[in-house]
């Protein structure tokens, strides 16, 4: 066979070449080494840590059970390409002829990534790579596949599924885009089945952004290690947190199709001389001395900009981009991964499959509503490395009423809590004082609390008239959705049918907070109920995940005029028997005239009527009036004190 091919070298030595069988159908005339290091222990010789053995038997335990579709959370930094490559061995074939495994993976990085390891860990299978102009023979031992070659043409047809014991999927959270279910449903795994191989993801964000749910693909999530856990457990590097505002307004930066904000308008509200400056002075007031700074961009022109602005201050930055020439881009990171220069920019490439231990700081110079994306750019400087104490996260945070999310959210704080090298525990303290509840008898020492701001209601006209409770939730979506009660939202469409989207209660089980769920009206007559049973459409560990997941359903399942909050009508007169249901509530001396509301604020308000909205409004006056209960006992309980206590002084009459 010929040697594997152009482009991959390591500066490592002793190497070893590995060979892959070429199509003969698809020639390829350039040819390349491959330098690994040559590994001399066997995949049992590996020590492995804790967390990665316990992980290891939670698949092997689910897999007893019957399972075969399961996903592992595992932090950046965690080492799950040693999982995988354990995986290997331990798994065993269902059968002798089944006893091959594919790894996918949508990035070049974790292509290269994954056959370093796999060769270094069975010098005595093969293995093969199908990428690009790299052709494997579909009968190797082990096979890395990148995602976007194997479903190209035919080139998937070579690989027989009896000959599988096992698909690895690197990075599952794209596990529901279309190319990795067409391979799926080629190795019987778009859905359970008996004889199909076994199905593992791996991901540090097991979530999706833009509402696809990844139970299409994966069953059940069997071993979850977050990064805080790790950071605690000293095998993820200290991480120290600052909050910068920018002052960049992306209140009216439009969306893109994944839910996050289209980089082309973001960039043009972010790339500016005044943000940019602020950023480059944030970084030399907090982070001058530090060795190794990688920072996140949002497109060309904002990569280009930062960097001029690092270098008018006289730092030595550089940027890689998806256009930097790979040889480029190779010696630029090995310079960086050296220490040789202590800023290097980048857009869109080092957010997955990097492997940059020296990292120190990272300045997150790109806002972003997909908290997936934020962790994964957090995680490039978690790595432990002996040249770095802890990694120092410079968050600019933009125009909160643009749904972003930052730091402080990662904690559970308000995404508009600014921290000044904050570190995890400091975070979690931090969580533990600001969501106090009303009543407690005394305030923690050092804690300032102003701006304490209370509504009371004085009708239930009052109640559905105030649109404070849309504010966050319409600042994530364009739709009409309307708050019905605490954390609970309503979107109305045909025929009385509506979405229903509220934060789970942990009491009664629910590991994951938001749930959407479907309510279809039923036509009268067929049931007692008006209503069919709820259909759970999906759940989500943030309000913007759920938005965007039910926004995508919505959009798909429901007419666009009637459940878009900027269509036309909104803003037409109220119909008759809008007022007269509004006025019903109101007094004989303030009835609405059609000149006092428009059609769409009308609609929002009975749809908070047809939700709860009076048994709401007597929940709190039953509040209210335990309150002043409450408020009169406490004076009469203080004033009987101080007519105990002796004093010099004139005595009250």
């Amino acid at each position: 066979m010929p040697p594997l091919i152009a482009g991959w070298q390591w500066p490592m030595r002793p190497f070893r070449q590995i060979h892959i069988h070429r199509s003969y159908l698809r020639p390829f005339s350039n040819t390349i080494n491959l330098r690994i290091a040559n590994s001399s222990h066997s995949i049992q010789g590996i020590q492995l840590r804790d967390y990665q053995e316990e992980c290891i038997q939670s698949v092997l335990n689910s897999l007893e059970h019957g399972h075969k579709r399961l996903g592992i959370s595992l932090a950046t930094g965690a080492g799950k390409t040693v999982i995988f490559t354990q995986l290997i061995d331990r798994i065993k074939p269902s059968s002798n002829e089944s006893n091959q495994t594919l790894i996918l993976a949508h990035r070049r990085e974790l292509v290269e990534q994954a056959a370093r390891h796999c060769t270094a860990a069975y010098p005595h299978k093969t293995v093969e790579i199908e990428m690009g102009p790299m052709h494997a023979s579909g009968s190797a031992d082990i096979t890395i596949a990148s995602i976007y070659s194997i479903i190209s043409g035919d080139r998937i047809d070579k690989f027989d599924p009896n000959r599988f014991k096992l698909i690895l999927v690197d990075e599952a959270h794209h596990i529901v885009a279309p190319g990795y279910l067409k391979t799926l449903e080629h190795f019987g795994l778009d859905q359970k089945k008996a004889d199909s191989p076994l199905l593992i993801g791996v991901s540090a964000t097991l979530s999706r952004f833009d509402g696809l749910r990844l139970g299409a693909a994966i069953d059940e999530i069997v071993y979850h290690k977050d990064y805080v856990d790790m950071i605690g457990e000293k095998w993820l590097s200290d991480v120290v947190f600052t909050t910068v505002e920018s002052t960049a307004d992306i209140s009216r930066v439009k969306s893109g199709i994944n839910g996050d904000f289209q980089p082309g308008e973001l960039s043009k509200v972010v790339n500016t001389k005044q943000i940019n400056e602020v950023t480059v002075r944030s970084w030399l007031a907090r982070a001058a001395g530090r060795k190794s700074t990688l920072v996140f961009c949002v497109d060309l022109a904002h990569v280009a900009g930062l960097t001029q602005a690092f270098k008018q201050h006289g730092i030595d930055a550089r940027y890689v981009t998806g256009n930097t020439p790979k040889v480029e881009r190779s010696e630029r990171v090995d310079a960086f991964r050296g220490g040789e220069f202590p800023v290097l920019l980048n857009c869109g490439v080092f957010t997955e499959g990097t492997d940059i231990p020296n990292i120190d700081c990272v300045v997150l110079a790109r806002p972003t509503r997909s908290r997936n994306l934020l962790v994964q750019m957090i995680g490039r400087g978690m790595r432990l490395h002996p040249d770095k104490t802890d990694c120092h996260i410079i968050d600019m945070v933009s125009s909160l009423a643009a749904g972003i999310v930052t730091t402080p959210t990662l904690f559970g704080l308000d995404p508009s809590e600014l921290v000044e090298e904050a570190t995890v525990n400091d975070m979690r303290d931090l969580k533990k004082v600001i969501p106090e509840p009303s009543g407690t008898k005394e305030e923690p020492e050092n804690v300032q609390i102003s701006n304490v701001n209370f509504v009371d209601y004085e009708s239930v006209f009052d109640l559905i008239a105030d649109t404070s409770g849309e504010k966050h939730i319409r600042s994530i979506s364009q739709h009409a959705w309307v708050q019905v009660g605490p954390n609970k939202y309503v979107l109305s469409g045909p025929h009385g049918t509506y979405i229903r989207l509220e934060k789970n209660d942990p009491a009664d089980g629910d590991a994951v907070p938001w749930a959407a769920h479907e309510v279809r009206a039923l036509p009268t007559g067929v049931s007692k109920s008006p209503y069919a049973t709820p259909k759970r459409l999906l759940t989500a560990t943030t309000l913007a995940d759920a938005v965007h997941g039910a926004d995508k359903y919505a959009s798909e399942k429901y007419p666009h005029l009637l459940i878009s909050r900027r269509h036309g009508w909104r803003n037409g007169p109220p119909t008759d028997g809008q007022l007269k249901l509004l006025n019903a509530l109101r007094g004989q001396e303030d009835k609405l005239e059609p000149t006092d509301i428009t059609k769409g604020k009308a609609a929002d308000m009975i749809t908070k009527l047809r939700h709860g909205a009076r048994g709401q409004f007597a929940k709190l006056e039953a509040q209210r009036r335990r309150k002043d209960r409450q408020s009169l006992a406490r004076e009469q309980e203080e004033a009987k004190q101080l007519r105990e206590v002796v004093s010099i002084g004139p005595l009250s009459t």
